[in-house]
């Protein structure tokens, strides 16, 4: 009879470590990601080679955290300052950060059509928590010569045309902001795209953030990470209760 009563013991000790385990799942998913960097080009121009460079002081959530690059200067093309990037994550609230922002950029590769532009600061924010993602960019000492005026936080996806000799052969997107497949949400502070045929093809990118959607909270004091502590518990507790039951058959069948 105490073998039997013992055998009872652990087979419900065995389920109801199966059943915190099978509670403890849902918490294990991963937080969000984040990732940011300051400059990415990647052109192919009308008799000219093909110039692909970036992204430039990358960062993620993964590490590394936070990147410096001290300037891009690509002549004819783009010329950048200062690029500073960080992205980071709080395993405890599941939120995510990432930011990018470059100095004193300067875009020749338009300048024919446009005449200078330039920038003193050009940066783009990302965040995400558990009540959704968010995005932003911001414009210090801007000059689009030709292209006129534009704000220092401009809308989301606001894009000028650029023309020359009436051909539209780029577009620029102020703020763009790109909502993944994945529920993350990528935010280009100024994106380049040349249009096909009239002039080249590619894009410049500069000061780039992505992020989201936010991880899950895993408090360790309780909920979840209660529930992962016992059943990590469980675990150990599993083969020390069979080990028990075997010495004490043997006891009895003496």
């Amino acid at each position: 009879m105490r073998v039997r009563m013992t055998r009872r013991g652990g087979l419900a000790g065995a389920v109801a470590i199966a059943a915190l385990l099978a509670g403890a799942a849902p918490a294990s998913a991963a937080p969000g990601d984040a990732s940011a960097y300051g400059a990415k080009l990647n052109l192919t121009l009308l008799s000219s080679p093909a110039v692909s460079a970036g992204p430039f002081a990358a960062a993620d959530a993964n590490g590394p955290t936070k990147n410096t690059f001290v300037g891009v200067d690509l002549n004819g093309v783009l010329k950048t300052g200062v690029i500073n990037a960080s992205a980071s994550r709080d395993d405890k609230t599941g939120a995510v950060q990432s930011r990018a922002s470059t100095a004193d950029v300067r875009l020749d590769l338009l300048s024919k059509a446009t005449g200078k532009i330039t920038a003193e600061l050009v940066e783009a924010d990302c965040s995400a928590t558990q009540k959704g993602v968010v995005g932003s960019s911001k414009l210090a000492g801007v000059n689009l010569g030709k292209l006129g005026e534009i704000n220092a936080e401009p809308a989301a996806n606001t894009k000028l045309d650029v023309k020359l000799l009436d051909l539209p052969i780029a577009e620029i997107i102020f703020n763009e902001q790109i909502k993944n497949k994945d529920g993350s949400l990528t935010v280009n502070a100024i994106h380049v795209k040349l249009l096909q045929g009239n002039f080249g093809t590619g894009d410049i990118i500069i000061s780039s953030a992505t992020c989201g959607p936010a991880g899950l909270p895993i408090p360790m004091a309780s909920g979840a990470g209660l529930w992962i502590g016992l059943g990590l518990l469980g675990l150990v507790a599993v083969p020390v209760g069979f080990a028990a039951v075997r010495k004490r058959r043997e006891l009895t069948a003496e």
